[in-house]
């Protein structure tokens, strides 16, 4: 099994799932702007959406996007999923609000828009994180246990972070319970993040 990705960008959340779940796979870095993979693969060969991340399985599927990957991934391991009768649903309606509203939220950030979109970016990107910081549980989003949703907020706090967005108290309480775990520096030293 293979993750592809590029050092901080969203392919994070899949890399630290896959790593907490104890599971073997290797990684490769992805040149997201000429598409070529560390070992000189044309990534568009690989998935044609052309963006990390892609988690190549060992029977040579190709798996994308952060929500399937994180589901399959919290499907096979489910001390990284949501237990209960709603769990599954519940575990991705977190996903999706995460990829939809707060991770797209920021790319009025990334891709250079204009000083107005950027500072409504940072509004839009303030409110998601306000909003998510009320349905905290505990120590984690949905009690005490991380979860693959987990992750991928925590990326997304990463980013914010970066860019100096302010966030809830909560949320960085989180960020830096999430940033020490052993599987987070594992993955984030791999990819060469401190």
């Amino acid at each position: 099994m293979k993750l592809f990705y590029y050092p901080m960008a969203c392919s994070l959340a899949d890399h630290i799932a896959l790593q907490e779940a104890g599971i073997e796979f290797e990684v490769e870095r992805v040149d997201l702007s000429t598409k070529i993979t560390a070992t000189g693969q044309n990534f568009k060969d690989i998935t044609a959406k052309g963006y990390v991340p892609a988690l190549e399985l060992d029977d040579g599927e190709v798996l994308t996007e952060n929500i399937a990957i994180l589901d399959w991934v919290a499907s096979r391991f489910p001390q990284l999923g949501v237990s209960g009768n709603l769990g599954r649903s519940r575990l991705l309606e977190a996903l999706t609000y995460i990829s939809t509203e707060v991770h797209g939220s920021f790319r009025g950030i990334f891709h250079a828009g204009s000083d107005q979109e950027k500072t409504q970016a940072r509004v839009e990107i303030q409110k998601r994180f306000e909003f998510m910081a009320q349905d905290f549980k505990s120590d984690y989003l949905f009690g005490d246990a991380a979860t693959v949703a987990d992750f991928y907020l925590f990326v997304m706090l990463l980013w914010a972070e970066r860019f100096k967005i302010g966030t809830p108290q909560v949320l960085v309480a989180f960020r830096e319970r999430v940033r020490n775990r052993e599987a987070v520096k594992v993955a984030m030293a791999a990819e060469g993040i401190h």
